[in-house]
């Protein structure tokens, strides 16, 4: 069996086991890698001759631990890429694909954690400026999006996920159907936010809460090229994502309270050491 055809049955099960849609995409892209380079630098396209020795040789690779310019791979980025290595394996061997669990030996490396790189109160008001200027249907709806995640701090796959039934107006929450590791969660809306997606949504067709051009739910790529364009309008110089703007909002709500449950419980955080690095950071 090819390796690329193992892939598309150990997506089906991970579809088939609720996963999310990053983690799919992120298993296909650390998997595509894996075959693309077995198939050019050992000649070995089936899954059933993989060894240990093989993913230790791809993972040691300059090829897999440097970035297009050059630059080395972020060791949390390595790390995804080694974890997706051991379940693909695991997965290969209780199916019954391959003869061994060729993923068996490999191991995370130790990475401290990153400090949370969040948005300073005066960038995040000159980013809601920006946005507030907003013209198009496109512009719209980016602000919509991005002033949600920043007054809400809930994460990007979540939003994108997100649908206008999912908007209770009425309650001033958002209702998210798809969390990371599975569940829902309930997210309270402030007053401004509450009032920009009333005008937002009204006459809008039920479906995405924030769609494409041809009605489908947004991709992750589009939204991160969008909010570069959106950072460089609020003249903001340094490096953001979207996902800066969930930091922001646990940063701020820390200050405020200095409660990391209130922290897990709005971030929808599984275990509470996850909130920890927001106590770190306003250590600093």
């Amino acid at each position: 069996m090819r390796i690329t055809t193992a892939l598309d049955r150990y997506v089906l099960q991970l579809q088939a086991d609720g996963r999310s849609p990053h983690t799919i995409v992120q298993v296909q892209r650390h998997v595509r890698l894996l075959a693309t380079w077995m198939a050019t630098q050992k000649q070995l396209t089936d899954v059933r001759r993989l060894r240990h020795e093989h993913l230790a040789a791809f993972l040691a690779d300059p090829e897999t631990t440097t970035r297009a310019d050059g630059q080395p791979k972020l060791p949390t980025t390595l790390n995804a890429l080694r974890t997706t290595m051991r379940s693909f394996g695991s997965y290969c061997d209780l199916a019954r694909y391959a003869p061994r669990n060729f993923g068996g030996l490999v191991r995370r490396a130790r990475v401290g954690p990153r400090p949370p790189r969040a948005l300073t109160e005066g960038e995040s008001k000159r980013l809601v400026a920006a946005l507030d200027e907003a013209q198009t249907p496109a512009e719209r709806r980016d602000r919509a999006l991005f002033r949600v995640m920043l007054a809400t701090g809930i994460r990007v796959g979540s939003a994108l996920e997100a649908r206008t039934d999912d908007v209770d107006l009425e309650a001033g929450a958002l209702h998210l159907r798809h969390m990371k590791g599975g569940g829902t969660l309930l997210v309270p809306l402030d007053e401004a936010v509450r009032a920009l997606l009333a005008e937002y949504v009204e006459g809008m067709p039920t479906g995405a809460l924030f769609p494409s051009k041809d009605g489908d739910h947004l991709q992750r790529r589009s939204i991160a090229l969008r909010f570069k364009a959106w950072i460089k309008r609020a003249g903001i110089t340094r490096a953001a994502s979207p996902h800066s703007l969930r930091h922001t909002f646990a940063t701020r709500l820390y200050e405020a309270s200095h409660d990391l449950m209130q922290v897990q419980q709005r971030l929808g955080h599984a275990s509470i050491v996850s909130s920890t690095v927001y106590a770190r950071a306003g250590a600093i």
